[in-house]
């Protein structure tokens, strides 16, 4: 396995990790446990931060070669990515739908 297959495979865990996170946080909510699903929260959004850095450098890579391309891989990568970011703002708004409805009680 390459050092950039390595990387790319990086971004799929990291991804992957941030979604299981924001889920996490939504069934804490459900729960009535805020506090630790704004620690969910905080963790995907950690995670995410990472992963956008990784790939950040490496379309700077490949910015600076001549050749290159794409690869499933990397299309793969990206999907787990987007649906991580996308997972992690529709958890926000169901936490703090969880959160009114508790006051509302």
């Amino acid at each position: 396995m390459s050092e950039e297959e390595k990387k790319i495979l990086q971004l799929v865990i990291q991804g992957g990790d941030a979604r299981c996170a924001a889920m996490e946080a939504i069934e804490a909510a459900r729960a009535g446990k805020f506090a630790q699903a704004a620690v969910f929260l905080e963790q995907s959004s950690r995670t995410l931060a990472l992963a956008h850095s990784a790939q950040t450098d490496m379309l700077q890579e490949e910015l600076n070669r001549e050749q290159g391309g794409v690869t499933l891989l990397m299309v793969h990568a990206q999907d787990h990515l987007m649906s991580a970011i996308t997972v992690r703002d529709l958890a926000r708004e169901i936490v703090e739908l969880y959160r009114r409805e508790e006051r509302v009680r």
